[in-house]
């Protein structure tokens, strides 16, 4: 069963073509790399897949809904039940690293006790391996410790469908190992993860499909069982990301 499908989507910017006529289904429960050389739209497209920018043609459906037809309450359960991590992380700068993480928690469980969103907090503060106090803003903290922050807040209210874009850069190898181990966790309870990265090696060993984009177009698809099998699908993935 499809959870995204995508119908005939096109993206323009500024009067370019960035993403044009992809047709898509993005099966519930399992892991989908966008690969492709740079500018080749898999971040847009990753984008539109969310729901975070509008097509301006075709429609992105959730479960069968049209994303942009939700009323309120349907695109707050889409939001809770997703979650993005950006690649430059994305947080918000002006609010402490506290704050940045109790937002999701008090819109998608105002009820939820102060007490009760610390405790969630400390959870996936632990579980990315974050060590330093949250009580600054995200200027203090390096590239990789933002990315820490980002992942453990795309965690909080523990989504079913993860987007992630580029998710392991500028993170030493003991950090991105543990994201990456994180979302095997993450995919191995039947939840879905959709994907953009340039690591072969994350590719190969996450993504159970694989949508190679080239000049905004899907130009090909492969299966985890083809790269993994045949040696002319794993040097097409090596050419392709380099």
């Amino acid at each position: 069963m499809a959870i995204l499908s995508l119908n005939n989507i096109s993206f323009f910017s500024q009067n370019t073509n960035i993403i044009n006529e992809v047709n898509l289904s993005i099966p519930e429960g399992v892991t989908t790399a966008f690969i492709g050389p740079s500018g080749s739209g898999k971040s847009t497209l990753l984008k539109l897949c969310a729901g975070l920018i509008i097509p301006t043609e075709g429609e992105v459906s959730y479960k069968g809904m049209n994303i942009q037809a939700m009323n309120r309450s349907e695109n707050l359960d889409f939001r809770r039940e997703s979650a993005f991590v950006f690649q430059d992380s994305a947080l918000w700068a002006n609010q402490s690293l506290q704050q940045c993480l109790e937002l999701p928690l008090k819109i998608h469980f105002p009820e939820m006790t102060a007490k009760d969103r610390q405790k969630r907090i400390k959870e996936v503060i632990d579980t990315v391996g974050y060590k330093r106090t949250l009580d600054i803003r995200p200027a203090s903290l390096s590239m990789g410790e933002q990315k820490l922050i980002a992942f453990g807040r795309a965690l909080l209210c523990k989504p079913s469908l993860l987007f992630l874009d580029e998710w392991i850069e500028s993170l030493d190898d003991n950090a991105a190992n543990r994201l990456v181990a994180l979302v095997r966790q993450h995919r191995k309870q039947n939840n879905t993860v959709v994907f953009v990265s340039h690591n072969q090696g994350v590719i190969q060993s996450l993504a159970d499909n694989v949508i190679v984009l080239v000049g905004g177009h899907v130009n090909m698809q492969m299966t985890h069982e083809q790269i993994d099998s045949d040696q002319e699908y794993s040097d097409l993935l090596e050419k392709i990301i380099t």
